[in-house]
């Protein structure tokens, strides 16, 4: 049995005097971010270090255009994934100063 829910659509973010270019900025640093540890990989990734170049690159620019065009309905990646990333890059620390 499938059970459909139906959540309310986000509210539109507040608009604030530079947040136009820092969305711009947020849109485009996590995918290219993404790539640049892809390409400076140490393992071989074969083929799939490419294509997901190639995919971290399009979805940059799909969320350039939507940080862009649409600013009202774009949300920032940095709050919530940075919280995320900080945690574990904390907790790495942590761990490297107990060994």
């Amino acid at each position: 049995m499938w059970l459909l829910v139906a959540r309310e659509p986000r509210q539109d973010a507040p608009h604030w005097p530079g947040r136009t270019s820092l969305a711009a900025l947020d849109a485009v640093a996590w995918p290219l971010a993404a790539a640049s540890s892809m390409l400076l990989s140490n393992q071989p990734l074969g083929v799939v270090g490419p294509v997901l170049t190639v995919a971290a690159v399009a979805l940059s620019v799909a969320r350039l255009r939507r940080a862009v065009s649409f600013n009202h309905r774009y949300h920032f990646t940095t709050w919530r994934w940075g919280g995320v990333v900080l945690g574990l890059l904390m907790m790495g620390f942590a761990l490297r100063l107990a060994a």
